[in-house]
């Protein structure tokens, strides 16, 4: 059996931008400031140990920084979800990614995989929690809570060694320390199986799972 080859179809990047209005009525037209509108960028981007060339996020508590430098997505998952969201022309970069990947999901990722792309070098860091921006960017009030309960999140990259990435280029797997962990596993073990301590342990053990998830699953135990 030939598997597909995984490649960076679409890659976008964007600023924050402060949208709404102070006096509306609706919720989801008050003022709020976000980078999620990311735009295609065609030709190389330099990818920096941080983020992508061009790109930025508003809440840098919550976003961004090594472990989060570049946020990916599948592009496997949007043909369900125009026909799920009735939106047939929901385009790459629709959840906020940088990078739309095709030819792997969440089940086929692992914590710790090392891909190259272009000049880059990226490792995945953990699976994505979708904030409530998500929502409000579609102006679907639970679209956040979809996306934690069927696990179509998307996952985040550090960067091991930067340079220069571009739309179409391969996205080929170097090392796979961790097969224990695929993306899904780890956001079964996060979101859905809070009472097992024995797995949020197994998970937190993973040396290259995130500092924050780390800390996170440590808290829940009480070590």
């Amino acid at each position: 059996m030939t598997l597909p080859p995984i490649t960076l179809v679409s890659l976008q990047v964007g600023q924050p931008q402060t949208l709404g209005q102070a006096d509306a009525t609706d919720p989801m037209d008050h003022p709020w400031t976000t980078g999620f509108f990311k735009q295609p960028v065609s030709g190389p981007v330099w990818l920096g140990s941080t983020h992508l060339e061009g790109d930025g996020q508003a809440d840098l508590k919550n976003h961004g920084g090594v472990d989060k430098a570049v946020l990916a997505y599948s592009a496997d998952h949007y043909d369900l979800w125009k026909l799920h969201l009735n939106l047939p022309h929901l385009p790459p970069g629709a959840f906020g990614e940088n990078f739309t990947i095709t030819g792997q999901t969440e089940a086929e990722v692992c914590v710790g995989d090392v891909y190259a792309i272009g000049d880059a070098v990226v490792q995945v860091s953990q699976p994505r929690k979708p904030c409530w921006k998500l929502a409000r960017r579609w102006r679907i009030a639970d679209l956040t809570q979809q996306v934690l309960a069927n696990g179509r999140t998307g996952w985040y990259f550090r960067v091991l060694q930067t340079g220069l990435v571009a739309a179409g280029q391969a996205v080929a797997l170097r090392e796979r320390p961790c097969p224990e962990w695929p993306i899904t596993r780890a956001h079964q073990v996060m979101h859905h199986d809070l009472n097992d301590k024995a797995a949020a342990l197994a998970l937190a053990d993973c040396a290259l799972l995130s500092d924050n998830w780390r800390d996170k699953l440590r808290q829940r135990i009480g070590g």
